[in-house]
């Protein structure tokens, strides 16, 4: 073991460094779209994780200061889009705050009803089970209840900075 810190661990850890070392670490690229009373809702999440394959549990978080996700949290369900390696585009549509994400995008529909983006590698519908707020972001647990892969492609990931396909 090393030495005993004396001050908690996190709070020597800058951000701007936590960040630069993670940057390392590539993450999947989604679109996590809903449904929603106000019509269809989305963002990109660069978060997604399989949690379990029994039952069949996915995750992702969301920052808190997300300006789509209040009113996406009101749907029961939602779909996750795996961008393709050719939807930077998508990706970049989904980030930006304040715009109609569909605008002009034509999309498909999940088995409950939420959008599915074209061409996209995969999709997974799913039903949140629970909603955690850790640190400063929710972490969405869901329960997936339909699923299919659309594209024969690459997807995506975020590394380093940067969107790269991978085959």
């Amino acid at each position: 073991m090393g030495p005993t810190p004396s001050a908690p661990a996190d709070a020597r850890i800058a951000p701007a460094v936590l960040r630069g070392v993670l940057r390392e670490v590539p993450t999947a690229v989604t679109v996590v779209t809903a449904a929603t009373r106000l019509g269809p809702a989305g963002l990109t999440v660069g978060s997604f994780v399989s949690v379990s394959l029994r039952p069949p549990l996915v995750g992702f978080f969301i920052d808190e200061n997300s300006t789509s996700w209040p009113e996406m949290r009101t749907s029961p369900t939602f779909a996750v889009n795996v961008l393709a390696g050719d939807q930077q585009e998508l990706c970049a549509r989904f980030a930006a705050g304040g715009t109609d994400k569909f605008a002009g995008l034509s999309y498909g529909t999940s088995p409950s009803g939420n959008p599915l983006l074209p061409g996209a590698a995969a999709w997974l519908d799913c039903r949140a089970e629970d909603v955690r707020r850790l640190g400063d972001h929710d972490f969405v647990l869901a329960r997936v209840a339909a699923l299919g892969t659309a594209s024969a492609g690459s997807s995506i990931v975020f590394h380093r900075g940067a969107l790269r396909a991978i085959p």
